[in-house]
Formats: structure tokens, sequence, C-alpha cells
């Protein structure tokens, strides 16, 4: 048997060790993704192989959050792909102008960025105590960072651009205070938004959301947990509602596409069907 296969066997039953513990599932992560992100963390580990470091991820939850921050992406940034959000002012909000009151799932938030945004863009649109933002994440430590608000300051002009080619409305600078090297985002923004820790791959879904963003995530999962997670979030959406993917990531070809239209070409915003086809 080779090194490889013996590490494949490894990580392997290290994913089904910390399934058992901890209820955390990437038993159906991508191999490739998961293989090369799990390598970088026991290169930066005290350990040598996955083996000699299970026990310690098996008993030690502190350990064990070293390890789930090196599986888990938390790379983000306020307005992210600006055509993206500027789709959302131009053809979504008209819609969701209809509602009284809309609620948003942002599932795989990070470390929030992305969810201040649209609490800005909405703010913006009119919407000022008629939405709710429910963002979730696998991991707790993010979460709780985005939670705080906090980033750096250095980030400023280049989230500044990003609002801006998204077709904001206003002076950036207006939803920040800069302390130090640090910028702290208005607390009134965390007014209407809920955080929470959600495992996609084994938590169950959130009922009647009128639009769902889960951007850049599915990316790294294998084919059999993007139907589910797809699945979750169609029994999440109402009928009208919108699934905001990432630019990497289709509907073409999933069960649910016959549920949905796309909004605009390749931004991947689908709107789900009043009635299914």
């Amino acid at each position: 048997m080779t090194n490889d296969e013996l590490i494949d066997i490894e990580i392997k039953l290290l994913m089904e060790g910390v399934y058992q513990v901890y209820g955390y599932d990437f038993r159906d992560y991508a191999e490739a993704s998961l293989r090369r992100r799990l390598t970088q963390w026991l290169t930066g580990s005290r350990f040598q192989t996955f083996s000699l470091a299970q026990s310690l991820i098996l008993r030690d939850r502190a350990f064990f959050d070293t390890l789930l921050r090196g599986i888990t992406v938390n790379v983000s940034e306020m307005f992210r792909d600006p055509p993206f959000f500027k789709a959302i002012r131009e053809q979504v909000i008209p819609y969701l102008k209809t509602y009284p009151f809309v609620k948003i799932w942002h599932a795989g938030c990070a470390t929030g960025e992305e969810v201040y945004s649209m609490a800005i863009l909405l703010m913006e649109e009119g919407f000022k105590g008629r939405f709710r933002i429910y963002a979730t994440d696998i991991n707790e430590e993010v979460i709780r960072k985005a939670q705080e608000g906090i980033y750096p300051l250095q980030e400023m002009q280049r989230f500044t651009r990003n609002y801006q080619f998204s077709g904001g409305k206003g002076s950036f600078s207006d939803y920040y205070t800069a302390k130090y090297d640090h910028a702290i985002l208005t607390p009134s923004l965390r007014d209407n938004i809920v955080f929470a820790a959600h495992n996609l791959a084994a938590d169950a879904d959130f009922g009647e959301m009128n639009m769902i963003l889960c951007r850049n995530v599915m990316i790294y999962f294998k084919q059999a947990l993007k139907d589910r997670v797809l699945g979750l979030f169609d029994n999440s959406l109402v009928p009208g509602g919108f699934l905001c993917l990432g630019t990497k990531e289709t509907l073409e070809r999933r069960q649910i596409f016959s549920h949905y239209e796309e909004l605009k070409p390749r931004i991947q915003i689908y709107r789900k069907h009043y009635e299914k086809k």
C-alpha cells in the first residue's frame, strides 16, 4: 500500500471519528480540497501523521477547534462581487418590496462581511425594521467574530470600492468608526441580524425564507451533499423566493433545477416558481 493510500485511509477514519464525537460531517466534502486543507493543518501541528493526531483531536475540544479552523474556509469581503450586489438592488429588491417583512438566510456566512453588506443594502432600499437576516456558519469561532463586526482598517478602501461599484447610495464611511487599526461597524447594523452555528451537512432547514444566499460554499462538497443542501434551501424558500449561489456554482443539472428560473445569467440568482413544474 502506498503512502498516499494510507493517508486517504487515515483521513477517512478521522472524519468518521469527528462525525461520531462532535457531529461535524465532512465525509461528503470533496476529497482533493479536504485533503489539501488537512495536510496544511497537519504541517502546522506537532504531529507527523493523522493517525498520531487523531486521539487528541477526538478527546480535546480545543485541539479539535484548530482542525475545524483548518478545514473551513473563512475568506470574505464586504460587497464581494459588486455585480452580484448590484443585481440584488436592481432586480431582486423590487420583488422584495412587495412583502411587509423579509426573511433572509445567509448560509456559510464566515466572518460576516457579506451579511453586513446585505444589511446596508436593505437599509438603503427602505427596509428599516422590515427584515431579518439569519447568518449561519459551521464554525462557531467565526460566528463570534462576525457578531463583533470589527475588521482591519486597511480593508476599508477595498470595501469602499466594492460598495460604490455595487450601487451604494451613500458614503461607506458612515457605516463604520475607525479606531486604531480597526474599523468597527455601526452597531445598529446588527439589530436585524441573528447569528447562529449551523451545519449544512447535518442540520435541518430554516422555513419561510424570502431569500437564501450560499455563495462559494458548495464548491467544496461532493455531489450528494450538494443535492442535500440544495434540498434544504428549496424546502426553506417560499414560492417566489430567491436563491443566490457563488459564481462557480449553478443549479443546472441539479434535482431542483425545474423549480427555478435564472433571474440574471452568470450572476447565479434564481427565483423559485410559484408552482413546481
